[in-house]
């Protein structure tokens, strides 16, 4: 099975939502049209993976400060031809940019989209996203694709990051 055909899998079976239900089939529509919807190279827009990494014991989450963005946000980015399916691109990235081994995704599956415009010549992300449980004791290592990397408490998250990552953390905790 293909990656395109796993992230087809995985929006298909994911349970339904009033809020993300049409933005589900944007994605779906999107790779239906697009054979290479999951990659940088699809000018259209592209599907990617990401992951909140959270440590529920402590009640708190870990963000990064993008590098080219210049925003704290959930671990993530582009799918690559390793990436078997969207789980593992968005655990792949996760532990790439946490610096952490050892994460596991929860089993729900995603727990959200999201799709944000970027700029040309990609123009959009069809973010598909995760939460990954931080083990014990974890200890975080700063990428090169990060300018900081650091944990907040659940009610800090709202004053540094954007309603997406609000959004991204509210629907984490309810998995939980």
């Amino acid at each position: 099975m293909s990656l395109h055909d796993d992230a087809v899998l995985v929006l298909k079976s994911l349970n339904s939502c009033e809020d993300q239900d049409e933005l589900r089939q944007t994605y779906l529509d999107h790779l239906s049209a697009h054979p290479d919807g999951m990659w940088k190279a699809c000018e259209a827009g592209h599907l990617t993976a990401s992951a909140l990494v959270v440590d529920p014991e402590r009640g708190r989450v870990l963000l990064t400060l993008h590098k080219k963005l210049n925003m704290w946000l959930q671990m993530g980015g582009h799918c690559e031809p390793g990436d078997a399916t969207l789980r593992d691109a968005a655990l792949r990235e996760a532990t790439e940019e946490s610096g952490i081994p050892g994460l596991t995704l929860l089993p729900v599956g995603p727990v959200r989209l999201d799709r944000h415009p970027i700029p040309a010549p990609c123009n959009w992300h069809l973010d598909v996203q995760y939460a990954a449980l931080a083990p014990g004791g974890a200890v975080e290592a700063i990428s090169e694709e990060s300018l900081d990397l650091r944990w907040f408490a659940y009610d800090e998250v709202a004053g540094v990051a954007d309603e997406s990552v609000v959004r991204l953390m509210e629907r984490t905790r309810a998995a939980l």
